[in-house]
C-alpha cells in the first residue's frame, strides 16, 4: 500500500437544467463519477463529491409563467424529484445545491467584479434577436436554427449538440424564436462582453490546455483548434441578459442579468460552499489548500463553455481552484444503436428502469464495463445488457459464494480453515496481489472496463479451481470434510477479495457481502490486507436479468392518440359522430377522471405521432404519459397548462416506455376534412388532483 498523503478532492459533475427529470445521459455521467468517487473513498482520500440544480433561465421563467407559479417553485418541484432518481442508482452526492442560492449569488458577483477590475469586462451596444410575437429579447437557448458551422438543424443559438461549436445566436441560419415559432427581428440593446479575445486570456488558455494531465489528449486537441490563429477567431462572450430574466442580476447594471452559463459553473462552488456551511467545514482554506483538487465530470457536448470560459474565469477572477482543475470529458450514451438527445430527453427512462424492478447495479455495472478514460460514445445493447450480467456478474462471481457457502455454514458452523492452503490457492493470492496494483490504477485512470476484465480474469481462475475441486463430489464422504472446508474457504476468501475490488461499481452488493463476513460497514482497500475467519447466514445475492424486462422498456408497440368523442350534436355538426350507447351513473363512476397539469412535454425521438408528457395529477409524484397530438401541439405551448386525465387506467407498455393514463383530446368524426386535435383545458382556479365528477 501506498504511503502518500491522502488526497483532497472536490469532484463534480455537469449540472442538469432545471426544466425536467434526470434522463439516462444524466445517469450514466453520474454512475461513471460515483464508481470514481467510491474507489477513492475506498483508499482513503478525502473526497467532497457536490452537484446542483442549473436553475436560471429564459426557458425555465417561461415554463414557470405557464405553469402559474413562481420560477423558484417551479425549480424546487423539479428539485424535489431529484432523490429518488440519485438514491435508486446508488449515487453518494454529499450535497445537492441549485444555482439560484445566495451562495450562487454571492460568489458570481465577487467573480464579475474581480473580471470587471482586471479590465475584462466591456460593453457595446449590440444587435440582439427580438421575439415580435412576446414582445422581449430572446435567451440564446429559446432561438433555434441551422448551426453556422455544421449546419446541422435545430440547434441552439450558443452551443451545436452534434458538432460542439459555440457562436452568437446572431450567426445561425434560418433562426426562429422557440417560444412562438415567429422569426425574430434584430434590436440594438447594451451588453456586457467578457474579453475572452484579450491577448492574456489567449495566453493563459494555451498555457492551461497543454498543462500535464489536464484534459485527454482528443479534448487537447479539439479545444487547439478553437484556439487556431493565435486566438484571432475567439470572440468575446457576451455574459448579460436584458429583464425579465431568471437570474442573478449584475451589481453594477441595473435591469440587466448575467447570462446562465457565467453563473452556472460557479454552481459547482456554491454546492461546495453550501456543504461547507452545513459541516462546519472552512471553505476558504479548503480552496486556498495546495493539496485540494477539482475534478469535474463531463459530456462532450458543452465542453465548449467548460474548455474556454470557465477556466478563463477563475484564472483572471484569481481563484484558487484553476492551478487545480482536471476536466474528465466522457462521450454520449446511445441506446440499442440510435443517438440519445439531452434536449429531447429521448432514450431509457431512469425511473422506469427502477418502477419494473430492475436490479441499479446491473446497469451500474453495465455502463462500468463500456467506458474507458477516452473520449468516447458508449451502446447499451439490451441482448449485450442481458448476456454481460448473467455471465460475468451470476455465472462468474455470485456463483463462487453461492457454491461455497452453504456447505460452510451446513457443515462447519461458518467457520473457515485457519489459512489459505493448497497450491493453487496460493497461486490465487499470488495472482490477487499482483493484480491490485493493475486494478487500481485501472480505477484512478477511470479505465473502469479495463478493472473489470482483469477482476473477471481472477473470477475465472476461480471457477476453473471450483471445476477442479469439485466440492460437491467432495462433500459425499465425511472423510473429505477437512478438503472440503479448506476448498470452500479458499472460494470465500476469494470472493470476499474480488467484492472489494468491484466495491465502488456494486456498492450495495458489496454491503450485503461484507454483513455475509461480519463486517457490518462499507469495505476499504485496506479490507484486501484482511483475512475473514467467519461467515454468517448466505442470502440471496442478486437474481438474472430477465429479458421480458427489457421487453417493457422497448419492444412494445406504439398506442393510438388519446381521444374523446366532441360532446356536438351530429346533426348538426359536420364535426361530430353519432353518440356511444348509452351508460348508466355507475359506468361513468368507474372512470376516475381528474385535472392534470403538464409539468414538461417534450418530442419522441423515432415516433411522427407522440408527445412525452410529464404530469403532476397532485398525487406526490409524477406521471409520465404519451399522447399522440404532435400534430397539433408544440411541446412548449403545453408546459403549464391544465389538462384532463383519465387516471385510473392500466399502465399501457408501449415501444418508448410506459404510459400511465390517458389524456383527453377531441377529434372530429372525419379526421381527413377535419384533422385538428384540441386537448381538454379547465377554467382557471382547477388544480392538479382535483376530480372531475
Amino acid at each position: 500500500m501506498s504511503n502518500a498523503q491522502p488526497r483532497k478532492l472536490f469532484v463534480t459533475t455537469a449540472l442538469p437544467y432545471a426544466n425536467g427529470a434526470f434522463h439516462i445521459g444524466h445517469i450514466m455521467e453520474y454512475i461513471q463519477a460515483d464508481i470514481w468517487v467510491r474507489f477513492q473513498r475506498m483508499v482513503g482520500n478525502e473526497v467532497h463529491f457536490v452537484g446542483a440544480d442549473d436553475a436560471h433561465g429564459t426557458p425555465i421563467m417561461i415554463a414557470a409563467e405557464k405553469a402559474g407559479i413562481t420560477p423558484q417553485e417551479f425549480v424546487a418541484n423539479i428539485a424535489a424529484g431529484r432523490k429518488q432518481y440519485l438514491d435508486g442508482f446508488h449515487i453518494s452526492f454529499d450535497n445537492w445545491h441549485s444555482t439560484d442560492s445566495p451562495e450562487n449569488t454571492e460568489l458570481s458577483q465577487a467573480i464579475y467584479k474581480r473580471l470587471r477590475d482586471t479590465g475584462l469586462i466591456v460593453t457595446r451596444v449590440v444587435e440582439r434577436f427580438f421575439d415580435p410575437v412576446k414582445g422581449m429579447f430572446l435567451a440564446d437557448r429559446n432561438i433555434k436554427g441551422e448551426c453556422p458551422k455544421c449546419g446541422a438543424k435545430d440547434q441552439y443559438g450558443d452551443n451545436c449538440e452534434v458538432c460542439g461549436a459555440a457562436y452568437e445566436p446572431t450567426e445561425l441560419k434560418n433562426p426562429y424564436s422557440a417560444l412562438t415559432g415567429a422569426t425574430p427581428v434584430l434590436k440594438p440593446s447594451e451588453q456586457y462582453f467578457f474579453k475572452l479575445s484579450d491577448q492574456r486570456c489567449i495566453e493563459f488558455l494555451q498555457e492551461w490546455l497543454n498543462s500535464p494531465s489536464r484534459l485527454q489528449p482528443e479534448m487537447v486537441n479539439k479545444v487547439s483548434e478553437w484556439l487556431g490563429n493565435e486566438g484571432k477567431d475567439l470572440a468575446d462572450w457576451d455574459i448579460s441578459r436584458d429583464a425579465p430574466y431568471f437570474g442573478i442580476p449584475i451589481p453594477d447594471a441595473p435591469g440587466k442579468y448575467f447570462y446562465v452559463w457565467l453563473d452556472a459553473p460557479v454552481g459547482y462552488l456554491a454546492s461546495l460552499k453550501n456543504y461547507c456551511g452545513k459541516k462546519g467545514i472552512d471553505y476558504d482554506a479548503l480552496l486556498n489548500n495546495p493539496a485540494t483538487e477539482q475534478i469535474h465530470f463531463i459530456g462532450k457536448d458543452i465542453v465548449s463553455f467548460h474548455l474556454l470560459f470557465w477556466p478563463t474565469m477563475l484564472k483572471f477572477s484569481e481563484h484558487p481552484i484553476i492551478d487545480k482543475l482536471k476536466i474528465n470529458v466522457h462521450g454520449h450514451l446511445t441506446v440499442n444503436g440510435e443517438k440519445m438527445s439531452k434536449s429531447r430527453g429521448t432514450g431509457i427512462s431512469p425511473l422506469r428502469y427502477l418502477e419494473i424492478g430492475m436490479n441499479p447495479e446491473w446497469l451500474r455495472y453495465y455502463i462500468a464495463f463500456k467506458l474507458n478514460a477516452k473520449v468516447e460514445d458508449i451502446d447499451f445493447n439490451a441482448e449485450d445488457f442481458i448476456a454481460k450480467i448473467n455471465s460475468d456478474l451470476i455465472g462468474k462471481y455470485v456463483n463462487i459464494a453461492s457454491r461455497a457457502a452453504g456447505f460452510i455454514t451446513k457443515r462447519f458452523g461458518g467457520q473457515l480453515s485457519d489459512a489459505v492452503s493448497g497450491e493453487a490457492a496460493m497461486s490465487w493470492k499470488l495472482r490477487f496481489a499482483e493484480q491490485e496494483a493493475v486494478i487500481r490504477e485501472a480505477y484512478e485512470a477511470r479505465e473502469f472496463g479495463k478493472a473489470i476484465r482483469q477482476i473477471m480474469s481472477l473470477a475465472d481462475e476461480v471457477n476453473q479451481y471450483v471445476d477442479t475441486k469439485k466440492p460437491w463430489e467432495l462433500a459425499k464422504d465425511p472423510a473429505n470434510n477437512q478438503e472440503l472446508q479448506d476448498v470452500c474457504s479458499n472460494l470465500l476468501r476469494s470472493f470476499y477479495s474480488l467484492t472489494i475490488f468491484l466495491a465502488p461499481i456494486l456498492p450495495s452488493l458489496a454491503r450485503k457481502v461484507a454483513s455475509l463476513f461480519k463486517m457490518e460497514r462499507d469495505l476499504t482497500w485496506a479490507d484486501l490486507q484482511t483475512n475473514p475467519s467467519a461467515i454468517g447466514t448466505f442470502e440471496h445475492l442478486m437474481t438474472r436479468v430477465d429479458a421480458k424486462m427489457l421487453d417493457a422498456l422497448f419492444e412494445v408497440p406504439e398506442a393510438p392518440a388519446a381521444q374523446a368523442a366532441p360532446a356536438a350534436n351530429a346533426a348538426t355538426n359536420a364535426a361530430a359522430e353519432p353518440l356511444a350507447p348509452e351508460i348508466k351513473i355507475d359506468d361513468f363512476a368507474k372512470i376516475d377522471l381528474r385535472i392534470a397539469q403538464i409539468v414538461n412535454c417534450e418530442h419522441v425521438e423515432g415516433s411522427d405521432k407522440l408527445l412525452r408528457l410529464t404530469l403532476n395529477v397532485g398525487e406526490g409524484r409524477m406521471r409520465n404519459v404519451f399522447s399522440g397530438i404532435k400534430s397539433a401541439y408544440k411541446p412548449e405551448d403545453l408546459i403549464g397548462k391544465l389538462t384532463v386525465l383519465v387516471a385510473n387506467l392500466a399502465p399501457r407498455k408501449m415501444k418508448f416506455g410506459i404510459s400511465e393514463g390517458m389524456v383527453l383530446a377531441a377529434s372530429a368524426a372525419d379526421e381527413k376534412t377535419n384533422p385538428g386535435i384540441y386537448i381538454l383545458n379547465p377554467w382557471p382556479g382547477a388544480e392538479p388532483g382535483m376530480r372531475i365528477r
